[in-house]
Parts: structure tokens; sequence; C-alpha cells
């Protein structure tokens, strides 16, 4: 997983190219029309209910387009919300509101529907060992607040990107010539650049499997888009060499059957590509 420092550096690179796409040389409107020393006050209010998140990113965007802004924040991301809830006020300079305002909605608006979903999930799953991984299927430019919302919601974070696992699926099987050329190559690779990052190998059936535990050095096995009973049968295959993971279409009415076959994780792309926006607003008071 990438560290604290990288996140951050993401989370700076998108507040930035944020305000460059949606402020770029002025808000003419708000200079037009408000005062440059106008105070002035708002609230977020909930529409609907769920998962809230993105309080704490908010607070960034409020304070990099303003640092004299001030937020009161009532509701703490993760926290339940319902229709009529007010999650923060903040106050200082219109200017500075009005500016900071569409990044804010769209953001926590689309991490909260992301939050609520995963919690939904998370739900789902009570009383397994099974745990709900998202993927690399997010939005592009904003990966790290999607999957800071899956952790919000109460789910785990599969990689960040290309860059900090190595995961063998089918095509790199197919192109290295097998599931042991591939699985020699990227540790020897490993070695040779100097990196220390886990390896994930996908099996396509039982007997990739069983060749996958020849090879040492695997993390995790991907069962992907197995049915039940192979599925058992790959768990109890793989007993405690290493993780398992469940993929490949698996929704909310088939989640629970697939984590009790005993997987470690379940790894769901609808975490954060299939999300409606959760219905929130911000009220001047």
């Amino acid at each position: 997983m990438i560290s604290k420092a990288q996140f951050e550096n993401e989370l700076t690179l998108i507040i930035a190219n944020a305000i460059r796409e949606d402020v770029g040389n002025g808000d003419h409107t708000s200079l037009a029309c408000i005062p440059a020393e106008a105070k002035g006050k708002a609230k977020l209010l909930v529409k609907e209910a769920g998962v809230i998140a993105g309080v704490a990113f908010a607070k960034q965007v409020f304070y990099y387009v303003d640092a004299d802004l001030e937020v009161s924040t009532f509701i703490n991301d993760g926290d339940n919300v319902a229709v009529g809830d007010v999650v923060f006020h903040v106050s200082g300079r219109s200017q500075s509101i009005l500016m900071a305002e569409r990044l804010v909605l769209n953001v926590m608006q689309r991490m909260s529907a992301i939050a609520t979903k995963t919690a939904f999930f998370v739900g789902l799953l009570a009383g397994t060992k099974t745990k709900i991984l998202d993927t690399r299927k997010t939005t592009p430019g904003i990966r790290a607040l999607e999957k800071w919302a899956v952790k919000i919601g109460g789910g785990e974070n599969h990689r960040f990107a290309l860059y900090d696992m190595m995961m063998i699926k089918d095509n790199h099987i197919d192109f290295a010539g097998g599931i042991t050329q591939a699985i020699t190559k990227a540790k020897h690779y490993l070695v040779a650049k100097k990196i220390d990052i886990k390896i994930i190998v996908e099996a396509r059936n039982l007997k990739e499997i069983r060749e996958i535990l020849l090879n040492d050095g695997v993390y995790r096995i991907l069962i992907d888009n197995f049915n039940y009973e192979d599925t058992k049968k790959a768990v109890a295959l793989i007993g405690d060499r290493c993780l398992t993971e469940s993929s490949g279409g698996i929704n909310e009415k088939t989640i629970r059957k697939y984590a009790d076959c005993g997987v470690n994780f379940i790894s769901s792309g609808a975490l954060t590509h299939a999300i409606h926006n959760l219905d929130l607003s911000l009220k001047a008071i």
C-alpha cells in the first residue's frame, strides 16, 4: 500500500487540480456580486440517509481556498446520517465559501455514496472472517478519495495502483508462457529492482490453483469467477499457504455465499463504480 505521505500528496494534487478546473482565473460571478470583505456562513445539510464521508477532505478544501475560513464539525466521517442532519458549519469570506462549494459537494456526495454502499456490504459479511476489498475500478484522478471512502465505510483497500502490488492475471500468464513462468519472472524482477511489494496471482480453475501452490512467494490467490463449490474446493486446497480472494460479478445477493466458502477477501468494483451520489447541499444560514 502507499505511504501516508504519498496519500497526502495525492489529496493535495486533487484539490489543486479541481480548483484549477472549476475556478480558473476567478469566480467572476461572485467577484462581481459580492464585496471582497463580505462575510457569511453556510451549513452542510443532509438530504438522504446514509454514511457520511469526506468531512475531513472538505476541511482541507476550505483551508486550501482560504486559510481564514472556520469549520465547526457536528458529524464525523463514518457516522450514519439522516435527512435534515447538519454535518458542519463553515464561516468566513462569502467569496471563498462559494469558491469551494461545488468541489466540497461533488466530493462529499460521491464519497458518502461509496461509504454507504461499502457499509452495506460489510453488514452482509457480519459474522464471517471475510473482508470486502475495493479495486482499481475508480474514477480517474480521484482514486485516493474513493479508496478513502471505502475505508470510512468499513472496507479494506486493495492495491492503490500498479506500482504498490503485483497482480499476475490471465494476460500476464498467457504472455509469460504459463503460471510458473510468470511467478518466476515476477520474483526475479523484484529482486533485480530491489522492490519490496507483494504478489497476487489470479487462478481461473482448480488446476491453476494447484500450479500456483507449487511456487513460493505468493501472498494471495485470486479465485476468479469460480462457483460456490469450486470456491470451497479452492479454499481447502490453499489452506494456510497464502490468503484467498474471491472476485468476479459478486453482488449483494451472492456475497454472503462466497464468504461462507471461507475466503479471506471478496473484491468488488461495484463499491466505487456502481453508485449514485448521496444527496447533500450547502445552504447559507
